[in-house]
Formats: structure tokens, C-alpha cells, sequence
């Protein structure tokens, strides 16, 4: 397993949920890391908070100039180096298929899948130099069908594949690529879909706990944990990590 003592993680939508839960661990451990979102007040909160290891970026991975912006960024962080990319940033979309348009199928398909991408392919020469490895967020969306959801799911079973395309690809220059597929976890993004407020996202989360094998949702920190796995396991690529409760077993406990 490589140390994560002073290893350059950048890691995109890290003002909350599974992003800043990943810098707070990341950097705990040793690792100087660049969290990057849209909103400069939470970036930079989560940062402050942190402490001198981690730095912050206000950015869209939407736009190809601070694609560029948050790969230099974290390269000066991190010492000159960038070992690890965490392309977690994206968004929700349920809708019905009647309610589909073309408009929202397409920013739906940038946020979550083109934008980390086209950030993978900018973060590339340096990730070849430091022979470092690329983690995207994939979801139990993929591998349940919840009514409603097909167009994040979609976006969700394309960041897997890429994964474990990107791995064969990559894999012969040193560059490691995994997934890791969260289950039902308490974040942000529920509130940002527009469907639910905070109380009404806690409870409907709370739900579902006995869809868990383990009788529970899960936490930020626990899927931080999976993704600092796939960072330094030096013989792990290609792979979707679960981590998900038992979820995706399909169980009523």
C-alpha cells in the first residue's frame, strides 16, 4: 500500500458529503490535498477547517479552463506532483420519462460523466509522472433500478465502465482506475436534486435502512475509507468497490 504522507490528492465537489469527508481523512493522514467545487464558501470552509493540508479552488469541472485551473492548483500544493484524482462532483437527476428533455439529459451526462473525463485527461501526464491513479464516484443506482432515477443511474453505470476501460488503457503506464459504488448514504446531492429538503431526506434515508443487509445507511467517512483504499492499493485497478451495507444484495432485513 503507498503511504499517503504528503501524496497530492485532488479531489472535485469537496464543500461536503463524500468529497469533504475524503479530504478530512485524506489530509489526516498525511496527504496534501486541493478540494475544488462551485461554491467558493464551502470550499474554502471545508479547507479552513482542514487545516495546512488541505488548499482550495473555487471551479467548475464543467469548464475546460478550470479543469486546467484545479490540476495546476493541486499540482503546486502538492509539491509539483498530483498522485491521485478523486473526480467526485456531480448531480442528481430523477425524472420520469415523460419529463425528459434532450437539455437535461445532456448537462445531467456533463456534470457527472464528460467533466471528469476531460479532468482525468488533463490530470494525465502528471498522474503517468507520479504513476498515481484516478477514483470515480459510481452509485447503487447501477445496480438497482429505482423507478425515476434512470437518467442519474445512466450516468452512474458509464463512470463504472469507464473505470474499468480507462484501467486497461492506463494500466500499461503505471496509472491506476477504479470505482467505488456507494449505497445509501446521507449527502447533499438528495437536496440538490430539487426533490427533497434536509428533514425530509434524513427521513426518507432512514427508510431504507432495513433495505441494508447491515440494518443501516452509511456514512460519508465510510465510503472516504473505500476511496482512500483505492488510492493506495498499488495492485488494485479496474475494479468497482461496493461499499454499500448489503444494499445491493437486494434483502429486506
Amino acid at each position: 500500500m503507498r503511504a499517503l504522507d504528503e501524496m497530492s490528492v485532488l479531489i472535485t465537489g469537496g464543500g461536503s458529503g463524500i468529497g469533504e469527508a475524503t479530504a478530512r481523512l485524506l489530509a489526516a493522514n498525511g496527504a496534501l490535498v486541493t478540494v475544488t467545487g462551485r461554491r467558493s464558501a464551502k470550499v474554502r470552509a471545508v479547507a479552513e477547517s482542514v487545516g495546512d493540508n488541505c488548499s482550495w479552488l473555487a471551479a467548475d469541472v464543467t469548464k475546460h479552463e478550470d479543469r486546467q485551473r484545479m490540476v495546476e492548483h493541486a499540482v503546486r500544493h502538492g509539491g509539483g506532483r498530483l498522485d491521485a484524482l478523486v473526480s467526485n462532483a456531480g448531480n442528481m437527476e430523477r425524472t420520469p420519462i415523460e419529463s425528459w428533455t434532450p437539455e437535461r439529459l445532456r448537462q445531467v451526462f456533463e456534470d457527472n460523466v464528460i467533466a471528469g473525463m476531460m479532468l482525468a485527461q488533463a490530470a494525465l501526464s502528471h498522474l503517468e509522472s507520479s504513476k498515481g491513479a484516478v477514483v470515480f464516484i459510481g452509485s447503487i443506482y447501477s445496480v438497482r433500478s429505482y423507478p425515476g432515477a434512470a437518467p442519474y443511474a445512466a450516468t452512474k453505470g458509464a463512470l463504472e465502465t469507464l473505470a474499468r476501460v480507462l484501467a486497461a488503457e492506463l494500466g500499461p503506464r503505471g496509472i491506476r482506475v477504479n470505482a467505488v459504488r456507494p449505497g445509501a448514504v446521507l449527502t447533499e446531492i438528495n437536496q440538490r436534486a430539487g426533490l427533497f429538503d434536509d428533514e425530509q431526506a434524513a427521513k426518507r434515508l432512514a427508510g431504507m435502512a432495513n433495505h441494508h443487509a447491515l440494518g443501516r445507511i452509511g456514512t460519508s467517512t465510510e465510503i472516504a475509507e473505500g476511496i482512500e483504499f483505492a488510492i493506495r492499493a498499488e495492485w488494485v485497478t479496474g475494479t468497482v468497490i461496493t461499499i454499500d451495507g448489503g444494499l445491493g444484495l437486494g434483502v429486506i432485513v
